[in-house]
């Protein structure tokens, strides 16, 4: 079975104030390409389809014309979705019972009552039937109602606890969509500034992928890097374009994956995509920077990092008049360098849950609890995600 790995569309998003509605579409119409071409038989879109939990209308229609494509193609592939922590539920699942006739499935939330399991959906190949279990992002307050006894206290416990609910059978393949900030005995995975601000500190939102154990491949949504955790059978596909300056380096694309046999390894392979806009960084003088523009990339997302000792003659105009998206101009040289030294050591910005609990110390004269920390971590989490971060 082939099947075709998605995650992190974040449709709707902008980068410094400068819509990405072009570069969305293009990359979807690639996406859709590669559908009509390969036929997979699955495509898997694991979690944050919008940046936002209230979307613009401009962003459905985006999505709506990517699922209506998927579905005119012939035989008709089975999507998969779940929601990730950007999404809304309740706005995600809208028409779900409608999609569903087009061979469109929606999971949005976790089981809410004992009698409720995973969203499975069974699809057949050659070899027999695999079967798709689908967990959308979930915190620990999500499922506790599903246990009467052994509530879970954590990210972690929550999600075992879920998986732990299924049977799964070990004769038959199976496959688990999840977007949850995954680690491998203590090893994290490789982040990015566009993500970093939905990870939680402490660590009090990992999840070890010793939960994952009896599935044979697992998808998952929430990172923008595409990477293996643990196993190369459970993965990050990543975004399909490049939200911030720190994903300069990435090589989007598609994760392409193929399913033999019981017991046998997924192949994986990669079908790369571009948006009409390439997202970089650049660094030198002013003259230099200026002598490497062309019409084919000074169109990006850039940003700029000035090495002149001397501050140029109208520095942000001749840059703005090259390059007509630029991010952030910065400067690095050695009177800004003496500068910082001169003044010491800067001033740390504190984190939301650092700042409070310095604040607590003060006023209480004690140090948090860790209940008290969970507690504060829970409350940070849900203003960013309100917000949208």
């Amino acid at each position: 079975m082939k099947m075709f790995h998605l995650s992190d569309l974040h449709i709707g998003k902008q980068l410094n104030g400068y819509s990405l509605k072009e570069n969305q579409e293009a990359v979807l119409v690639q996406i859709v390409d590669y559908a009509a071409a390969i036929h997979p038989e699955a495509i898997l879109i694991c979690g944050d389809i919008y940046d936002k939990t209230a979307p613009s209308g401009e962003a459905y229609t985006i999505f709506g014309n990517f699922l209506e494509a998927l579905s005119e193609i012939k035989p008709q592939i089975s999507v998969l979705i779940i929601a990730g922590n950007h999404d809304s539920p309740e706005r995600l699942s809208y028409a779900s019972p409608f999609l569903e006739k087009h061979r469109i499935h929606l999971s949005v939330f976790p089981p809410q009552s004992p009698e409720e399991h995973l969203k499975k959906v069974v699809l057949e190949d050659e070899y027999g039937p695999v079967n798709f279990y689908l967990l959308p992002f979930l915190k620990p307050g999500y499922v506790r109602q599903l246990f009467a006894e052994n509530q879970p206290d954590g990210y972690e416990s929550a999600v075992r606890a879920v998986l732990e609910r299924e049977t799964l059978d070990a004769e038959q393949r199976n496959v688990l969509l999840s977007h949850q900030f995954y680690t491998s005995g203590g090893r994290e995975p490789e982040t990015c500034e566009s993500e970093q601000a939905v990870i939680m500190a402490g660590g009090l939102d990992r999840v070890d992928v010793s939960v994952l154990s009896g599935f044979d491949y697992v998808a998952l949504g929430h990172l923008h890097g595409s990477q293996k955790v643990g196993r190369g059978s459970v993965r990050y596909c990543g975004t399909p374009y490049k939200y911030s300056v720190s994903e300069e380096y990435h090589q989007k694309s598609v994760t392409v994956v193929k399913m033999g046999r019981k017991g046998e390894e997924p192949e994986v392979e990669f079908l790369p995509l571009r948006g009409i806009q390439d997202v970089r960084r650049e660094r030198g003088s002013l003259e230099e920077i200026l002598s490497r523009a062309a019409e084919e990339n000074r169109h990006d997302f850039v940003s700029i990092t000035l090495t002149d000792e001397e501050e140029p003659y109208r520095v942000r105009e001749r840059l703005e008049e090259v390059f007509d998206h630029l991010l952030e101009l910065r400067v690095d040289n050695e009177r800004t360098r003496k500068k910082l030294m001169e003044g010491g050591e800067p001033v740390p910005v504190l984190k939301p849950l650092e700042a409070f609990r310095q604040f607590y110390k003060a006023v209480k004269g004690e140090e948090m609890t860790k209940a008290a920390e969970e507690a504060m971590e829970r409350i940070v989490q849900e203003a960013k995600e309100e917000e949208g971060i």
